[in-house]
């Protein structure tokens, strides 16, 4: 009697083979070039992980079917800004991850919105799988998210949802979902923060980028809704663009030496405040929001007092596993609303984000940061 090979007899037994010619022939080896070879192929794809790595193109295998490659478009107001590049890393991953071409990348550098709202309305025709778009006006995306969603384009929206009256959101437009922090909320969280570090009031400049846009002046109306009359405030623009940054707040620190204290509700504004408190000699309170750039080691170093934290990151991940779902799904799987949180830096709460990590964008590869010590929770900001 013919000995069998382990493997086939591994293989026979793995898929339960009953007696037919799939059987007798991997017994026999008739018509195969190896019959260890082909049993072990079969036993390696029978038990291969349900995680396994291999995907195919336009859809991830695993516990997802097959999809085609969707493509989904990103619309932003300020492309070239370096805090959106964890952003487009986030995106590119999650479309990585899915088996998905990378998302397409377009809108305005110095937030034109007839420049975002081409770009969509680009995106519209060319039939995207789905579109991501920051929402900086409560009106000039009214119609042409309308339009998308009714021709079956999904839309969510990111990092910005509208603006905000006297605290209320005026969004504006059907999108599907909001993947964002609460950006009014995190003003108050601001001034609350500046009425700690400045308990006797005094008058003090909050640095704003685009004033009158909606991913950044509900901040400063947050901020101003808490600090009461004790504070003088202004209110001073300093443009979309880093170069132009440094010189209006280098020009108004210069001009204003008696301020109590200097804050920013952007990140390119935040990123040059330290260096220019510096320059100027002032030594008073000062913080803004997120992490580019200088911003980390200035708070390190003693620089700046604190930041403002909103995972920009999750804005580019998030929405494309949320289109994915959507998609993949026919629609079962509706998207939330999602808040990406408000974390607090501190120099005794630094941690991990004075690691340099593509999660920042201060970083090009992956990295497995360790966390360590006590876990501080973000606040919530979203409204209740």
């Amino acid at each position: 009697m013919r000995k069998v090979d382990p493997v086939v007899d591994e293989a026979i037994e793995t898929l339960n083979m009953k007696d037919g010619p799939s059987r007798r022939r991997l017994l026999s080896g008739a018509g195969l070039v190896s019959a260890t070879a082909a049993a072990s192929a079969l036993v390696a794809g029978c038990t291969a992980p349900a995680n396994s790595s291999s995907t195919s193109s336009g859809g991830a295998d695993g516990v997802f079917p097959k999809t085609p490659a969707w493509q989904f478009w990103f619309v932003n107001h300020v492309t070239t800004n370096p805090f959106f590049t964890p952003t487009q890393y986030g995106m590119s991953d999650a479309a990585k991850l899915l088996g998905l071409p990378t998302p397409k990348w377009g809108g305005s550098t110095n937030s034109v919105i007839s420049d975002m709202t081409s770009y969509f309305q680009q995106a519209v025709a060319a039939k995207a799988d789905g579109i991501a778009t920051t929402v900086i006006s409560a009106t000039a995306f009214t119609a042409p998210v309308k339009s998308a969603m009714e021709g079956g384009i999904p839309v969510v929206s990111y990092n910005s949802d509208g603006v905000y009256v006297h605290g209320k959101p005026v969004i504006g437009t059907n999108r599907l979902c909001y993947v964002g922090q609460s950006l009014y909320v995190s003003g108050q969280a601001m001034g609350r923060k500046i009425k700690e570090l400045i308990p006797g009031g005094g008058e003090i400049v909050i640095f704003i980028a685009t004033p009158g846009t909606g991913n950044i002046q509900p901040r400063y109306d947050g901020a101003v809704s808490v600090l009461g009359s004790e504070f003088k405030v202004t209110e001073s623009g300093t443009g979309a663009t880093v170069p132009q940054e440094n010189p209006a707040e280098k020009a108004y620190l210069l001009a204003h030496k008696s301020i109590k204290g200097a804050f920013a509700v952007d990140a390119g504004s935040t990123e040059v405040l330290g260096a220019q408190l510096k320059a100027a000699g002032l030594k008073v309170p000062s913080g803004g929001f997120d992490t580019l750039g200088s911003t980390v080691s200035n708070i390190k170093n003693g620089l700046m007092d604190f930041t403002i934290y909103q995972d920009p990151y999750l804005q580019g991940f998030l929405p494309v596993l949320y289109l994915y779902l959507y998609k993949v799904s026919g629609g079962v799987l509706y998207p939330p609303d999602t808040d990406t949180g408000l974390s607090i830096i501190t120099k005794d709460s630094i941690g991990s984000y004075a690691e340099g990590s593509r999660y920042q964008g201060t970083a090009t590869a992956p990295k497995y940061i360790p966390a360590s010590g006590a876990i501080n929770a973000p606040m919530a900001t979203t409204s209740t």
